[in-house]
């Protein structure tokens, strides 16, 4: 088998072929599936192992201590031997892991051959194909826990008993000082215990990540902006906890914690960092300084971790496997989500490229995983179904109703979506009459029929679905809403324009195609705008038609996001492709003709900033990258599609171009006016959708279209999770 090994006296990495380790009693043989870096506690070996002799000894003066009592024990030349001896040979890494049991040891009958089980242990949870565990290093895995997700269960215990250690209740304010693996962790663990969390590091990117998990507000903590946020949030009396998870030789994490803990508050190392107490303020505060010793009650005992004899839980409620089997619990239940931490996915014959990129700083990373050979076929993401669009009596799509003018329509929502670029639009169409507005508060429902010239205003949804007089109405709420609305919608027999997106998972992307069968009503349009802009459908008649497969690049400058705006609940509201993705995969599909039938999608910051690949049915691509670190100034949208010799380009919606081969009978052709301001196809869309409902005729796009775009967006997860294409299956 391979095994990922270092020498800490010449600093070599290697992936060494090493024998299969045999299964003794009281333990089992676990074939990796996925085994997670530990880029604070790895990194720092790794580094330290490209140091000079002296470099190592002034890292580790521990070490240096005890090679002075050998010297004064054994004599010199004994000791140089010894030290020597042991520097120049090959170390293991590696200490959190999951896999799947092969053998059964003698002793053993919680689990069976084929479970999976999350291991720990920097003796038994290597980065290696196989791994005895003894029986209190590993916990069964959760049903329906990725192995992915179930390989952070030795840091999350870390993390767990840390916050153990701080006895936190509910209610408090925790500082947690260093926002890396450790720190993002304990930030979910307290927030999921009632506690508000305040965050310090100097990485704009992991306090912007901690925001996201959590953390009620995160900063430098050189800054003034920390100690603010405690100020506010303590009414002055600083907070409950600090806890410690921080590394490196600055003595900044305890004078910070010092300065912003409350009077006779608690301080937890969980981490490794320079601990030079300023006996001052710890004295005059009486603060109670607690060590995390790694992952609970058990660790370093040869009893408890070799020999398998567990503590009593009536004296020990929570030991070293107690903690990793709570985590797994956690992270199953959904309290915990560590997907956003990881940054980097890395097959096992590449884990020495990886650590050099991680110690040089080429891939910068919260967590990395390594995925083991055997294990890629399990890897992959299944295929994502499109499900088939069934209508009553297995008939074509039919009118809503009669056609009629003028067109009344009702709003679900008026956000500032709908107020500032569907409103507007609709407010001076003739054929259209604003019905009603319905709004979860009744003041901002008056708002809007104050502004557009709604009839009513109401806060009652059902009194709307069970008008007749109405015709259409228009979902524009935040996503979690849109599939449940537009299907009782569809139920009561309204045309629907749901804005995007359609639906955030399968279930309700079926809760949606049933209400059309049931119905047999199938008028609906997803606020999919930009296929209907003007400059871009002008470019795209220019362009002309295709012989030959596309190649389509999309960048999507999106920016980061205000703190506190609501589309960074993903728990509840999905995540911002999710949210916003199916409008470039629309525009995409829409321009290369066709839906995708595969969907790749790499993530290189957390599930920000991603990037998507699409294949089409005639081996046509489209590249969709979705960033949110770019420079404000730069466009937002920017699109490239190549075929035929011919290039489509588009700026932003400003300015669009088609470059034709070099020919006496074609020429570029160029926009010829700047727009007086970006029409990205709100206003041609609603015209096209306000028609299909007046005269009956076929909706703007296809609803099949519509299935295939929202399947693709959510095919895009599917692919971050398992690291592979996904296969999107049509079920027609």
């Amino acid at each position: 088998m391979k095994q990922v090994v270092q020498n800490y006296k010449s600093g070599e990495l290697a992936v060494l072929d090493v024998p299969v380790p045999g299964c003794k009693p009281g333990g089992v043989l676990v074939r990796s599936a996925y085994s997670l870096i530990s880029t604070g506690t790895e990194l720092m070996k790794v580094s330290e192992a490209g140091m000079s002799m002296l470099g190592k000894a002034r890292s580790r003066p521990d070490q240096v201590a005890k090679v002075m009592q050998s010297v004064a024990t054994n004599g010199v030349p004994a000791t140089y031997r010894k030290v020597m001896g042991k520097l120049d040979s090959y170390t293991p890494l590696g200490y959190s892991l999951c896999g799947v049991v092969e053998q059964v040891g003698a002793g053993i009958d919680d689990v069976a051959v084929g479970d999976l089980v999350a291991c720990a242990g920097n003796e038994h949870a290597l980065h290696a194909e196989l791994n005895w565990v003894p029986k209190n290093l590993y916990a069964r895995v959760p049903e329906g826990l990725a192995p992915q997700h179930a390989a952070f269960g030795t840091v999350g215990s870390i993390a767990l008993q840390g916050v153990r250690q701080g006895e936190s209740q509910l209610g408090e304010v925790a500082l947690v000082i260093g926002l890396g693996l450790i720190g993002q962790l304990v930030v979910q663990l307290l927030t999921a215990s009632g506690v508000r969390v305040v965050g310090a590091d100097p990485d704009p990117v992991r306090c912007e990540l901690a925001e996201r998990l959590g953390a009620v507000t995160c900063g430098d903590p050189a800054s003034a902006a920390v100690a603010t946020a405690v100020a506010e949030l303590t009414g002055g009396h600083g907070v409950d906890q600090v806890y410690l998870a921080a590394g490196g030789g600055s003595n900044e994490p305890v004078e910070v914690a010092a300065r912003l803990c409350r009077d006779r508050g608690r301080v937890v190392d969980i981490g490794k960092c320079r601990l030079d107490l300023p006996w001052n303020a710890y004295y005059e505060k009486e603060l109670d300084v607690r060590f995390s010793r790694s992952y609970g009650p058990g660790r370093y005992d040869p009893g408890y971790e070799l020999e398998g004899r567990d503590y009593p839980i009536g004296y020990v409620r929570w030991t070293e496997r107690r903690n990793l089997a709570c985590f797994l619990d956690l992270l199953a239940r959904g309290s915990v989500d560590v997907e956003p931490l990881v940054s980097h996915i890395a097959d096992f014959d590449d884990a020495v490229e990886t650590y050099q990129r991680l110690k040089d700083g080429d891939l910068k990373a919260v967590a990395v995983l390594f995925r083991y050979p055997d294990h890629k076929g399990e890897a992959e993401a299944p295929a994502v179904a499109v499900p088939a669009v069934k209508r009553s009596g297995g008939g074509a799509s039919t009118p809503a109703r009669a056609a009629r003018t003028p067109v009344r329509l009702a709003f679900v929502g008026a956000g500032n979506y709908a107020t500032s670029m569907l409103l507007p639009h609709l407010a001076q169409r003739d054929g259209v009459q604003l019905s009603t507005v319905v709004t979860t508060t009744a003041l901002s429902a008056a708002n809007a029929q104050r502004k557009f010239g709604f009839a009513e205003a109401t806060t009652d949804l059902d009194a709307v679905l069970g008008d007749p007089s109405i015709d259409a109405v228009f979902v524009v709420t935040r996503h979690s809403s849109h599939a449940e609305l537009t299907r009782r919608a569809l139920l009561a027999g309204k045309a629907v324009f749901v804005e995007k997106p359609l639906a955030l998972d399968q279930d309700e992307l079926a809760g949606v195609l049933a209400a059309v069968e049931e119905s047999g009503n199938d008028r609906i349009q997803v606020g999919f705008n930009r296929r209907f802009a003007p400059l871009l459908r002008e470019a795209r008649q220019r362009f002309g038609a295709r012989t030959g497969p596309a190649n389509l690049r999309y960048l999507v400058n999106a920016g980061r996001l205000d703190h506190g705006s609501w589309y960074l609940r993903q728990d509840t509201e999905g995540s911002r492709f999710a949210g916003e993705g199916g409008h470039f995969i629309d525009t995409a599909s829409w321009l290369l003709e066709a839906d995708p039938v595969s969907v790749y999608a790499l993530s290189t910051s957390g599930d920000e900033d991603l990037q998507v690949v699409l294949r089409y049915p005639d081996g046509s691509t489209a590249t969709i990258s979705y960033v949110t670190t770019g420079a404000p100034g730069f466009p937002k949208e920017t699109l490239d599609l190549i075929a035929d010799g011919k290039v489509l380009r588009l700026d932003d919606f400003v300015r669009a171009s088609v470059y034709f081969e070099s020919t006496a009978d074609r020429k570029r052709w160029v926009s010829s006016r700047l727009p007086k301001a970006r029409d990205k196809g709100q206003s041609a869309e609603l015209a096209a959708f306000v028609k299909a409902v007046r005269t009956g005729g076929p909706m703007p796009v296809p609803l099949e279209s519509l299935v295939a775009t929202t399947a693709a967006t959510l095919a895009v997860r599917a692919g971050l999770a398992g690291g592979a294409p996904v296969t999107l299956a049509s079920a027609r």
